[in-house]
């Protein structure tokens, strides 16, 4: 019976919000809001201009180190094992493997803004 009243009473819930942000908002759409840019300033140029391949290349370069500094998230758990030796030796082989990564893309160019 509970289970069945918190269902009914959270369905109702989740329809009175949705009938209060369908109705609520003014529906006075003006040459501004309908607008493609609403920051105020006219556009000075096309929208269509190709971006830049070192954008991307800093991007790809971010989510790699990213995702190779998330290894490192469960060492402080793991030094509580048996042997915190072994866990300290697999952490410092992701920060040399981080670091030799990094110093390869600095003397490639990979991270200079200007050819």
């Amino acid at each position: 019976m509970n289970l069945i009243s918190m269902l009914i009473f959270s369905l109702l819930i989740s329809a009175f919000l949705m009938v209060i942000s369908f109705w609520l908002p003014q529906m006075l759409p003006d040459l501004e809001k309908l607008s493609p840019y609403e920051c105020g300033f006219d556009p000075l140029g096309s929208a269509r201009l190709p971006f830049s391949i070192r954008f991307f290349l800093v991007a790809i370069l971010f989510l790699l180190f990213d995702l190779e500094i998330a290894l490192l998230l469960p060492t402080p758990w793991a030094i509580n094992l048996m042997q915190p030796t072994e866990t300290f030796l697999w952490a410092s082989l992701i920060i040399l493997l981080l670091s030799a990564g990094l110093t390869y893309e600095w003397s490639q160019g990979g991270l200079e803004w200007a050819e």
